[in-house]
């Protein structure tokens, strides 16, 4: 095998040939063009044959630490250029050279990491359908469709218009639950969707929307974020921006109870540009600022990456939902959304966040939520899961 790793040549034909089973779209392109994005991950000092291959018990304890990710750097730089961070140009190096030599099968590969073409390198799998979530959840679907999202494996980006052609059936499903929930719990009601990013919770909101304002209900918005405190406070304070030390909690609280019971609100309103609220600590509107006002609805959307994370206001919420597609995917609609698109970020610090942020904000954020939501609705799974409580208000007769 040594030869292998000697000749960069041969390393790649190799590798060329694996990774079209580790992910259909490698077969969508040249070799040279698999070569020119191989050669930026090519080790300088001693080539392929200088990668030490760590044992997979080893690999699968790293890829399951907080820590690990935790200490990737978001912005290395390299003569002033932001490359990727070792320990993720170490791990793919591992993984291309164990499949190469051997060391690591295909099928242990797959199953733990997906490779992101457009990135080329290999990422972690997150596990959101964890024993306590399935168990929550009585253990299967409440309905299953066609996974449509598969036609996605090819694809180096997805855009929003191939998405929602995927999802058509599962949202429909949703939405008409939804429905049925409302008309049976009543309104005014709070509705609360969570998911990680590009997972396609703003979408899906203006969706309901647009349904429930055809019938003729009042429809309102709160954002989880107008309630957070000034930056400058948070860091100084070392206060991650998930949790209640975040936000002016108790403004937050009142302003649920009071929408709910169908009254207007005077919220707090966020300055995304000076990163600064327009409430002091104690929850006093400051000098010169002006804060959004809330008209009384039927049903009041609550929008944020953790609504329903706080206890304290879990009975609040009249219908709790996490709306969630796999890593794999919602990497490519970001390649498509904020890189194409909103040219958000720098490639390679996008690179390094996205790799950072889905085990973190899974662990901290989405499964924590899951474990106790009333809906999940998965669109790479193309199912719709409810809480045994729920399923009986929608099951038929």
């Amino acid at each position: 095998m040594s030869s292998n790793l000697d000749s960069p040549e041969v390393f790649s034909e190799i590798l060329y040939e694996k990774m079209k089973r580790i992910n259909i779209g490698v077969d969508g392109l040249e070799l040279y063009e698999f070569r020119y994005a191989l050669n930026n991950l090519y080790p300088e000092n001693g080539g392929w044959a200088s990668v030490e291959l760590a044992e997979k018990e080893e690999i699968e304890t790293l890829i399951n630490q907080s820590d690990f990710y935790a200490g990737i750097q978001l912005k290395p730089r390299v003569n002033d250029r932001i490359v990727l961070d070792e320990n993720i140009v170490r791990l793919t190096n591992m993984l291309f050279v164990g499949l190469v030599t051997g060391g690591y099968s295909e099928d242990w590969v797959r199953a733990r990491f997906y490779f992101d073409i457009r990135g080329f390198y290999f990422l972690t799998r997150t596990v959101y359908f964890t024993q306590k979530v399935l168990a929550h959840f009585g253990g299967r679907p409440f309905k299953s469709f066609e996974r449509r999202q598969k036609r996605f494996e090819p694809y180096q980006d997805v855009g929003y218009k191939d998405f929602k052609e995927a999802n058509a059936e599962v949202d429909q499903a949703f939405v008409e639950s939804v429905k049925r929930l409302i008309a049976t719990k009543g309104t005014p009601i709070l509705l609360a969707i969570a998911g990680p990013t590009a997972a396609g919770k703003t979408e899906i909101v203006e969706r309901l929307r647009r349904s429930f304002e055809q019938t003729g209900k009042q429809v309102a918005s709160i954002e989880m974020d107008n309630f957070l405190t000034d930056r400058d406070y948070r860091e100084e304070k070392g206060i991650h921006s998930l949790g209640r030390e975040a936000i002016h909690f108790d403004l937050f609280k009142h302003s649920l109870e009071t929408i709910s019971q169908g009254q207007k609100i005077s919220i707090p309103r966020y300055d995304f540009v000076y990163a600064t609220s327009s409430h002091d600590l104690g929850g006093t509107l400051k000098a010169g600022c002006t804060p959004i006002e809330i008209e009384p609805a039927d049903i009041v959307f609550i929008e944020g990456n953790f609504p329903f994370l706080l206890e304290e206001v879990v009975h609040l919420i009249g219908i709790k939902v996490v709306y969630l597609t796999d890593d794999a995917i919602r990497m490519k609609r970001k390649w498509k959304r904020d890189i194409d698109y909103r040219k958000k970020y720098e490639p390679t610090y996008f690179r390094n966040r996205f790799f950072s942020q889905q085990f973190l904000m899974a662990q901290k954020c989405y499964l924590p939520q899951m474990e106790v939501c009333d809906i999940v609705v998965d669109t790479t799974g193309a199912a719709l899961w409810v809480a045994p409580e729920i399923a009986e208000i929608l099951s038929p007769g």
